[in-house]
């Protein structure tokens, strides 16, 4: 399975939003340039974010993004499916009943088997990532990073 690179942004956007001072926000421009990534497509996800209940926004001069929920609350999974969505990223197409090899119907009965396998680790997939919370991921981090993180994404300690 292959992600596209805005999952890596937006899981690391949401741990560094989460190293923050509580009520602390960082803008989509501070969270770009801490990241060197393009503004413009990272306020697409981070909107995302906004709309699946992970992160909050606030407008005005001092406005950003901030978590929504306290980081024991919000899980990889909710990150990810925030911004890639909750489907399956393999579709069995049953081309086991196609071609000069096809099964006769009757041989069709069950499930395809590969498409079992699949399902299968993509669920262990999904209930591992379900399992680690932004604060196991801050918890696990240098103890220096957070204050660091704080005072070069917003300039404060």
């Amino acid at each position: 399975m292959k992600l596209p690179g805005s999952t890596e942004w937006v899981l690391h956007c949401a741990a560094s939003l989460g190293q923050l001072a509580p009520g602390a926000s960082a803008s989509t421009t501070q969270l770009a340039e801490y990241y060197d990534l393009p503004a413009p497509y990272l306020a697409k996800q981070l909107k995302a974010l906004v709309r699946a209940g992970v992160l909050a926004a606030t407008t005005g001069p001092r406005g950003g993004f901030r978590l929504a929920r306290p980081t024991s609350h919000i899980t990889l999974l909710q990150v990810v499916e925030a911004v890639d969505g909750t489907s399956s990223p393999y579709e069995c197409r049953e081309i086991r009943q196609q071609g000069r090899g096809a099964l006769p119907a009757d041989d069709c009965r069950e499930t395809c088997i590969l498409a079992a396998k699949m399902a299968e680790a993509y669920e262990a997939w999904r209930s591992s990532l379900a399992g680690v919370t932004l604060a196991d991921v801050i918890d696990s981090l240098p103890p220096t990073a957070p204050a660091r993180t704080r005072a070069r994404l917003t300039g404060t300690t």
